[in-house]
Parts: C-alpha cells; structure tokens; sequence
C-alpha cells in the first residue's frame, strides 16, 4: 500500500478542482489495486476554526475536542483521496449512507494530531456498490479516534445484496429544532464541505432536490451536541448514525433519544414525525 505524506492540511480550492476532473475522468481507467493511504502526521487545530465549528453544531466550549471534529480535520484527505487517479469511483455523486465514530479517549483541543486516512473494502448493495472512507487519529502515536464513512456508488446494483441498517427505533420527541436555510452555508464555512446540495436552492435543484438539504455530518453533531448538554458523553464510546431521508432546508424536526443500560438510541424526525432523517446508536463499554 502506498503512503502519501502532506505537510500541511490540502486547500479545498485545489481539491474541489481535483473532485471535478476526477468525475470527468474516463470510466476504463485502471486503478491502483495495492490501495493508497494519506497522512497528515502533525495536525494542528485552528482555535478559531474550533469555536465556530462548535458554535454552529451546538457543542459547548471544553478543554477537548467535540467527538466529531476530527472528522473535519480528516475531511481534505477524504476529497484527496477520492479524487486520485488510483480511485475506482467517481466522486461527484457519490451518497454518503451512514458514518461511525469511535472515541477511545478524550482529544485535547491543543494536541498534535497524526491523522491517516485509507479506503476499505468494496461491497455490493441493492443500489450499486458501498465502500467506507477509513480515518485513524493518533496523539504521541496511540491511536485515539477512528471513523468510518459509508458511502454508496451508484450503479446497477445486486437486488440480493444485504443493506446493513439500524432497526428503526420508537422514540418521543424531545426537543424541536428550527433549522434556517442559511444553515448549510454556515456549516460548509465550518467544515469546508462546500458541495452544492447544501448551499443554495438554485445549486440543489441542479442535482434534484427541491432545495437545500442539511450536511448529514451536521445532524451527527447536533445530534450529540443534543445528548451531551442533556446527559453528558462518556470518555470512550461507538457512535453510528444512518443517514435516512434528505433534510430540506429551512426545516422544523424533532430530536429523539432513549437511554438503555450501555445504549443510547436517538433520531432525528421531520415536524410531523412521519419522515425520518437520522437513526443514531450511541454505545459505551
């Protein structure tokens, strides 16, 4: 497997460049089967980024990292690594399904990161073809944080192929949010995904939806933002979340959790509760 090292973090003006020739690009070109790793091995966190990352998703100030952040910082490496020659699929248009953090130890807000990111497996849906974005975040090389990203290739797909969900759980509302429709501009402004579908209405209808739709990696955040003003977040935990239907902007939803002995299930419902946007699984050992 070959490993590209960056000295700093990629510019998304660069990057986005990259993701749209990479989507022009031939279909029969052959890709590089021994796979390829990037690594940003000294990461450091803008404190100035931090505060508005935690402002629009609702995390409050602390001495550590929100449990989400680092999928930010690894963010560029992802659009890096997607639009490489050596990648097999086309990154415009590609469906993000589902993302799963896992949180060893608290992060502290000043801390070097070694932050590595790599491609698993491919894997057959009924849609067309799943892989996950692997992401590592090291601190004096122990190994603190990993997130996998789901994401979804559209082709014709294998009708038999099993499409790992989480059961839908019944959960009561517990909180309304009121989401504005300049949401997914100011999130994009904290993360840098700037992909169109979520910046304007005019930019959405371009790619088929009504209008903007909200980041799903935002929900995620607000999600746990939610749970950790209500009941705090362990140290050490798993965290997946489903992303279900698209969330249109400006929305009303409503935010749903459960507690369980080691669990703690929560979602994200339209205003009616007839349409669900986030299923989320929270686990603590």
């Amino acid at each position: 497997m070959t490993t590209r090292k960056y000295d700093d973090s990629p510019g998304f003006g660069s990057l986005y460049a990259k993701t749209v020739k990479a989507t022009l690009r031939r279909a029969e070109y052959e890709p590089d089967s021994d796979g390829l790793t990037l690594e940003l091995p000294q990461a450091t966190v803008d404190q100035d980024h931090l505060a508005a990352y935690r402002e629009v998703t609702g995390f409050a100030a602390g001495p550590v990292l929100p449990v989400t952040y680092p999928h930010v910082l690894a963010f560029p490496l992802h659009l890096d690594l997607m639009s490489d020659p050596s990648f097999p699929y086309k990154p415009m248009g590609i469906v993000h399904l589902a993302n799963t953090i896992t949180q060893l130890r608290p992060i502290p807000m000043h801390a070097d990161l070694d932050i590595r990111v790599h491609s698993g497996p491919e894997r057959p849906h009924p849609k067309g073809t799943i892989f996950d974005i692997e992401s590592e975040v090291r601190v004096f090389n122990e190994l603190v944080w990993t997130g996998s990203t789901t994401l979804l290739s559209r082709s014709p797909g294998d009708p038999s192929a099993h499409a790992d969900l989480l059961p839908d759980p019944e959960l009561d509302a517990s909180a309304w949010w009121d989401l504005r429709g300049n949401l997914g501009r100011r999130y994009a402004a904290a993360s840098g995904d700037r992909n169109p579908i979520h910046l304007f209405k005019l930019t959405a209808q371009a790619f088929g939806f009504p209008r903007q739709i909200a980041h799903g990696m935002w929900a995620k955040a607000a999600s746990l933002a939610s749970l950790q003003r209500a009941k705090g977040l362990p140290d050490a935990f798993a965290v997946r979340v489903d992303f279900r239907k698209p969330l249109l902007l400006p929305s009303r939803v409503q935010f749903g959790y459960k507690v369980g002995t080691n669990e703690t299930d929560f979602a994200l419902y339209d205003e009616k509760h007839t349409l669900t946007h986030l299923i989320g699984k929270l686990t603590a050992p």
